[in-house]
């Protein structure tokens, strides 16, 4: 009974981040099968396999649970191709991924990623700083250009709007500094709170230059949920893209980033149109 609750509570939460599309099948499935498991007819008493014991049964039943895995193990850039910046743009130090933001462009995960949750901390190391995360992105840069085809999120030191500003001396819309979510390049999605044809957050949570940032980005079926320092406060969907890439961006100062995981999700109905080329 306690297994059955614990596995279906956990996608329930995740349902529940990911929006009702899925949600009514999960809990049909889940209450029937609590229903089940709490019929006294149909209860049966579990047979243990000789010389098992109950830690090894609890091991073996966790491994069918997806687990988040690290894209960064804190040592080197194992996992991680450059697709267009310098030898030196991206280094590590001290346990932190270390971007120079010199030259522009980016470096790219070595698989594709459909239906995730990606856990990643960032931290600005000068004021008005630019970078930011792509998902379902592509693994090469056209001609011509510096970044992806991909969904952004967006990633930008809160100095950013008054370093930046308009052609009249006003500070740039806040909504730049909010983790947007917009599609580059090419890729087109259906923001949930438009500014224009990004997606803004609804809330401004985040930090300044020298301190941690956490991004935690639920992405599944072309719909992204970001939550800044704990709470969920942005999300686009239709996703033109949903198979890709991450990549991170190098874009004119220096970025730190720690902690960068993935629990990769069962995928969905993704057609070739909606997915990313594969880097050969």
């Amino acid at each position: 009974m306690r297994n059955v609750m614990s596995r279906w509570s956990c996608m329930l939460v995740l349902c529940v981040l990911v929006g009702p599309l899925v949600a009514p099948s999960v809990a049909s499935e889940a209450a029937n099968q609590t229903a089940e498991a709490s019929s006294p007819a149909d209860v049966e008493t579990p047979v243990r396999r000789p010389g098992a014991t109950v830690n090894d049964e609890a091991a073996e039943a966790s491994a069918d649970v997806p687990q988040f895995v690290d894209l960064f193990n804190g040592r080197d850039l194992t996992g991680w191709v450059n697709v267009n910046t310098a030898p030196d743009t991206w280094t590590v130090k001290d346990g932190l991924l270390v971007c120079s933001g010199q030259p522009i462009g980016v470096m790219r995960s070595e698989k594709q990623y459909e239906n995730f949750i990606l856990h990643i901390e960032w931290r600005h190391m000068k004021a008005g700083g630019n970078s930011g995360v792509f998902v379902w992105s592509e693994g090469s840069v056209a001609p011509g250009r510096r970044l992806p085809k991909g969904m952004e999120v967006q990633m930008l030191e809160l100095d950013w709007v008054n370093l930046n500003r308009t052609k009249d001396g006003e500070p740039q819309h806040i909504g730049y500094i909010s983790g947007e979510l917009f599609g580059a390049g090419g890729l087109t999605a259906t923001p949930d709170n438009p500014r224009g044809s990004r997606s803004m957050s609804w809330e401004l949570r985040c930090k300044g230059k020298g301190e941690w940032n956490t991004y935690d980005v639920v992405c599944v079926d072309g719909t992204v949920k970001l939550a800044i320092n704990g709470k969920f406060v942005n999300s686009i969907r239709d996703s033109s893209v949903r198979k890709g890439y991450l990549c991170l961006e190098s874009e004119g100062s220096e970025i730190h980033f720690r902690n960068i995981r993935i629990l990769e999700l069962p995928p969905g109905i993704t057609t070739p149109e909606q997915t990313a080329p594969v880097v050969e």
